[in-house]
């Protein structure tokens, strides 16, 4: 490991104790700050431009290198109480820039002032707006990191139950796919991950929904026949490793392509940090 990502690793550990006593007000504040960190690199590289819709708030990311046609559907992280558009704009600006493709990011409606469906009922409305825009789903990317990551297997288990065309594929970085937290990492990684603890999942997800057990909640426990191909990244010590390992086997199991990339020594959605580790894939 490089000592970078050491040090990096170990401000992480100290952030992550203060987060189990933080406000759901302050979490708030602080990721959307770590959004406005994110986009600073990139962003003089792409142009924002706003979404004008009722039914959910979102932008357009668009490189100014732009030679793609496609559009990548970005469903940021948050544990599905904290992230707005600032936030959303943060990596959306990284997926835009770095490939040269224009990013549509979602900042869905957020618990517990808004509790499941609404979050998925704001995915799928703006994946429907894209497809009402001229946008054809063989030219439509899901990507999402962690709540955002269950969330985009969410909506594409909602496209399939509403006979919707599918995207052309996913990208899922430590989805959070199981909000019963019944996997063996839960309790073999809960000392390794400095970034996250079952104790705060446990709040997110009683903020969200009681009904833990739905597919739509949880869509490892779903039927992922017909799924697009996925890519799905996650790091080797993060208490949500078992969400990733399992989706990934149960969508092969069903006869669709994916791939699952285990970064050895790994935190959650460690991708997002630009260390030199995330590189090397």
């Amino acid at each position: 490991m490089e000592l970078f990502t050491k040090i990096l690793r170990s401000q992480i550990s100290i952030v992550n104790k203060l987060a189990d006593v933080c406000s759901i007000e302050k979490s708030r504040i602080f990721q959307n700050k770590i959004g406005s960190f994110m986009a600073h690199e990139y962003q003089s590289d792409v142009t924002y431009h706003s979404i004008e819709s009722v039914d959910f708030q979102a932008e357009y990311i668009i490189p100014k290198k732009l030679n793609n046609n496609g559009i990548i559907l970005y469903l940021h992280g948050g544990g599905y109480i904290s992230g707005g558009i600032q936030y959303a704009r943060g990596f959306g600006t990284s997926l835009a820039a770095q490939n040269n493709i224009k990013v549509c990011s979602v900042a869905y409606r957020l618990a517990p002032e808004y509790e499941f469906p609404a979050a998925l009922e704001d995915a799928v409305s703006a994946y429907c707006y894209l497809i009402d825009n001229g946008y054809s789903s063989e030219n439509i990317v899901l990507c999402g990191e962690s709540a955002g990551g269950g969330l985009v297997f969410a909506l594409t288990l909602k496209l399939k139950e509403k006979h919707i065309p599918m995207p052309c594929g996913i990208i899922a970085v430590s989805p959070w796919c199981d909000l019963s937290m019944s996997g063996i990492s839960y309790e073999t990684n809960y000392e390794k991950d400095p970034s996250i603890t079952k104790k705060r999942l446990d709040f997110y997800a009683q903020c969200y929904t009681k009904q833990i057990n739905s597919p739509f909640v949880s869509p490892v426990l779903g039927d992922l026949t017909g799924f697009p191909p996925s890519l799905i990244f996650v790091g080797g010590d993060e208490i949500m490793l078992s969400d990733s390992i399992c989706i990934n086997e149960k969508l092969c199991k069903s006869g669709c392509k994916s791939y699952l990339h285990i970064a050895p020594d790994m935190w959650h959605i460690y991708l997002l940090y630009g260390i030199k580790e995330a590189k090397m894939i």
